[in-house]
């Protein structure tokens, strides 16, 4: 089968890659939609540190599809049957995993990680995920290519609810990529009374506008602060998200910050671009909330899963190029171009 293929310390190619096996224990599912994440451009250029030298993954992990075989030892699935997969699977009894967020599991397994994912014709879903309910049959008004981009919605799920935004709150969100996109979406359901974007291209501000934003700021360009207080009666923002790699976005956060506010460190820094200079100052007399979120839960799947099967958010909106599977190349040629949103591929028939 077609994949995308990435060795550890040698690269990516695309090629064939041989159908997975299903074991008696296993489901096999055949990909009918999957979307191209900044983390397999991140492991395409740099690689993982939870893969070892030499080790060969298909990538992928935000994908949906229909099960094509079901291991003799498996019970309450069926061939044929639609499904999502929330990709993070962890050892199920430390104390991420009693608590329901196996992607804090320090021993997390994940698709298009450390396990081959869903660039690919097929893949093969280990008993794990099985077991801890990472399958879940998909609802029949949601869509192959919506139900592949409930994972990185899911994500955007959990950064939202650790900031806590209140009815009525300023939000401020660096980064107009899709998940930038999918954050002001969401801050706009949870009752924010203003969300603003920062972001340093000019298509991404302008679909940030047309997705309701109440303004959009130029990060490399403008006095961010002053363009904020100006949007914003003079006040600055309750919640910053950063939805960007940048370690500057960062630092100037604790200063963007009303008293009391809250910041979502959202976006991983590269490797060797941190620590990051913080105003202590600022967190301690304007008692500052910092969190910062990875990845997100079965819970978080599920409860995305609900918004968007009940109309409450469209992710439609946020693909911006779609390919077929076998074009998988030029897909990610798009990707690593950037655009204004998500690069998906469908599966051809």
């Amino acid at each position: 089968m077609l994949s995308a293929i990435y060795s550890q310390g040698r690269g990516m190619t695309f090629g064939n890659f041989s159908v997975p096996e299903c074991g008696d224990d296993e489901l096999l599912v055949r990909v009918r939609a999957t979307c191209i994440c900044g983390t397999d451009l991140k492991i395409a250029k740099n690689g993982h540190r939870k893969l070892t030298a030499g080790q060969t993954i298909v990538l992928g992990h935000e994908f949906s599809g229909d099960i094509e075989e079901v291991g003799k030892q498996v019970k309450g699935y069926g061939v044929g049957q639609r499904v999502g997969l929330a990709p993070n699977s962890g050892c199920g009894s430390c104390d991420a995993c009693i608590q329901g967020m196996s992607n804090y599991c320090s021993e997390c397994t994940a698709f298009g990680i450390n396990i081959d994912g869903s660039h690919a014709e097929y893949v093969r879903i280990p008993s794990n995920f099985i077991v801890h309910g990472n399958v879940i049959a998909l609802p029949e008004n949601i869509s192959y290519v919506e139900a592949a981009a409930l994972e990185a919605f899911s994500c955007v799920l959990n950064g939202i609810r650790s900031v806590k935004i209140n009815l009525g709150d300023t939000v401020l969100i660096f980064g107009a990529g899709p998940i930038g996109l999918m954050h002001l979406m969401l801050a706009l359901r949870s009752g924010a009374g203003n969300v603003f974007v920062a972001d340093i291209n000019r298509e991404r501000i302008g679909k940030a506008l047309v997705l309701g934003a109440d303004a959009a700021f130029n990060s490399e360009t403008g006095n961010i602060a002053e363009e904020l207080k100006a949007a914003n009666c003079g006040r600055l923002a309750d919640v910053i998200i950063t939805a960007c790699p940048v370690a500057a976005v960062i630092e100037q956060s604790a200063g963007l910050l009303s008293a009391f506010g809250r910041l979502c460190v959202f976006g991983g820094l590269p490797a060797g671009c941190g620590p990051v200079e913080f105003d202590a100052n600022a967190v301690h007399y304007k008692n500052l909330t910092i969190t910062g979120t990875t990845g997100g839960s079965v819970r978080d799947y599920m409860s995305s899963m609900r918004l968007v099967s009940g109309g409450k958010i469209n992710l439609n909106k946020i693909i911006s190029d779609t390919f077929p599977l076998n074009r998988i190349e030029d897909a990610y040629k798009k990707a690593f171009a950037g655009t204004s949103g998500k690069v998906a591929m469908l599966a051809d028939n």
